[in-house]
């Protein structure tokens, strides 16, 4: 019986091939386009075959669609982390994190934001109504509601007000790295959201 020797493995496990398919991605849509950039050129940057590729992606549109599926849930990551580092009974404190995080996140990441929610194909509109941001910040103003922190009849239709609202206004301020508009967009977005629930 002989032994086998343990080293590295010839090929890279298929989900750490499928990020870096999407990591080159990412780097050429922002430097070229969607439309400039060619599934060659992908493939080519992160070392792999265009057999490869098609086992993880169908088209460009597809890796658009993962890469805006990663974003939202970096964010939502962000904005956990974030809401988590609140007194538990701050309710307030959570809330305007919750915001702020979404609006940092978003401005952090813009260009990143602006390529993968207006490249084809487009988000569906249901996304503004529903996604799992939406429903992180529902789920905490329907918590804040049980705990007494504010009344609202609908925790659902205000959380779909409020993150449409942040995500105008945030999109609507192209302040780039202008750190004193920075700090006057937040501002403005946290007395919003409490003026809002209060």
């Amino acid at each position: 019986m002989t032994s086998r020797v343990a080293g590295r493995p010839r090929t890279k496990p298929a989900e750490e091939r499928r990020d870096d398919l999407m990591l080159v991605a990412e780097r050429l849509f922002l430097d070229k386009g969607v439309e400039h950039t060619t599934i060659e050129e992908i493939t080519q940057g992160a070392a792999v075959s265009k057999g490869a590729f098609y086992l993880h992606f169908s088209s460009k549109a597809d890796v658009i669609e993962a890469l805006r599926t990663r974003f939202v849930q970096k964010l939502l990551n962000g904005i956990v982390e974030e809401v988590g580092k609140q007194h538990k009974g701050d309710w307030n404190g959570k809330l305007t994190a919750w915001a702020k995080a979404c609006a940092v996140g978003y401005l952090d990441a813009a260009r990143l934001h602006n390529l993968v929610f207006a490249a084809a194909p487009p988000p569906s509109r249901e996304g503004l109504t529903s996604n799992i941001l939406i429903d992180s910040l529902q789920q905490l103003l329907a918590a804040g509601c049980r705990e007494g922190a504010w009344s609202l009849r609908e925790p659902a239709f205000t959380a779909i007000f409020l993150f449409n609202a942040l995500h105008g206004v945030v999109n609507q301020n192209a302040i780039g790295d202008d750190a004193a508009e920075r700090t006057k967009l937040l501002r403005n977005i946290e007395e919003s959201v409490l003026r809002f629930v209060r």
